[in-house]
């Protein structure tokens, strides 16, 4: 069985230019979420949930940054669920194949509508399993962490829709995510909506354009449940295109694109994708954006 496992990794491994430690550090990060996956859909995780965010667009649809966080939404209010319930399948995966990782439980302090975890692994001692190469080891602190962060939304609006998508590695297997449209959505409501104080989230903005590229399409009505339920909408008024494109413009003015940019960067191959990045920039491709 430890032959398969380590083939299976090998073949992950293999989908990846590997240049530097920083690539074999976002490999091996992208393999646990994975696996991760992989133990939730065998403890029937996906029959409550769906997958969403920069991570199911990651590995789900190819976009070409690299994300930290696991992202899901429950398919139905459920204030009783606890994302504890699944950790002994996490760890039991994760162990299969042979990564040496713990699952902490993050406290809430006050009521929130989010259930989170993060998975924590040494950083070394998992890149030697992924038979990391000594010069790249070298140039990591032997304390370093990975750390990658599970959310659940336990209290989501409604009116989306979700499908089943099939990964073939480490096995073949399915999770239920959202549709696109929604996902599009979901990531709107990021960026109109999620205050970051001083610090702006540029791999929002990097989605954005990927979606606008892929041309793909945004549900106005799913946009305006969160953007109500998030008190950032009035509860009588209606989300049309003309209103939306307002209030983007608005949030377009605000943003420091070149502190989006220092933000993204660490998770891109090529840094010159987000060169033109700007005001400007952003108004105009905003106008090729689709309605579902």
């Amino acid at each position: 069985m430890k032959g398969i496992m380590d083939n299976a990794i090998k073949i992950m491994l293999g989908r990846y230019s590997l240049k530097s430690s920083d690539d074999y550090k976002n490999a091996l990060k992208e393999i646990i979420q994975e696996i991760a996956l992989l133990g939730l859909w065998r403890a029937k995780f996906f029959e409550k949930a769906a997958f969403y965010g920069g991570t199911a667009l990651r590995i789900l649809y190819g976009l070409e940054r690299f994300s930290e966080d696991i992202d899901f939404s429950l398919l139905e209010p459920d204030r009783s669920f606890t994302i504890k319930d699944y950790f002994a399948a996490l760890n039991n995966e994760l162990a299969s194949f042979g990564f040496n990782t713990e699952i902490n439980y993050k406290d809430k302090k006050t009521s929130t509508s989010t259930e989170s975890a993060f998975i924590k692994a040494g950083t070394i001692k998992n890149l030697l399993i992924a038979e990391t190469p000594v010069q790249y080891l070298k140039k990591i602190p032997g304390s370093r962490l990975l750390k990658i962060k599970i959310e659940v939304d336990i209290d989501p609006p409604p009116g989306f829709k979700t499908e089943a998508k099939y990964l073939l590695n480490p096995i073949p297997f399915s999770v239920n995510t959202y549709k696109i449209p929604y996902l599009f959505a979901g990531k709107m409501h990021a960026i109109l909506c999620r205050k970051w104080k001083t610090r702006v989230k540029g791999r929002d903005w990097y989605d954005l354009v990927w979606y606008i590229r892929n041309d793909f399409s945004l549900d106005l009505t799913h946009l305006e449940k969160r953007m109500k339920q998030s008190s950032h909408f009035p509860q009588k008024e209606t989300l049309d295109k003309k209103k939306f494109l307002e209030i983007l413009i608005h949030q377009i003015d605000s943003i420091d694109f070149e502190k989006a940019k220092l933000d993204v960067l660490p998770f891109l191959k090529d840094p010159d994708s987000v060169g033109i990045w700007g005001k400007d920039f952003f108004k105009e491709i905003i106008k090729n954006i689709r309605y579902n």
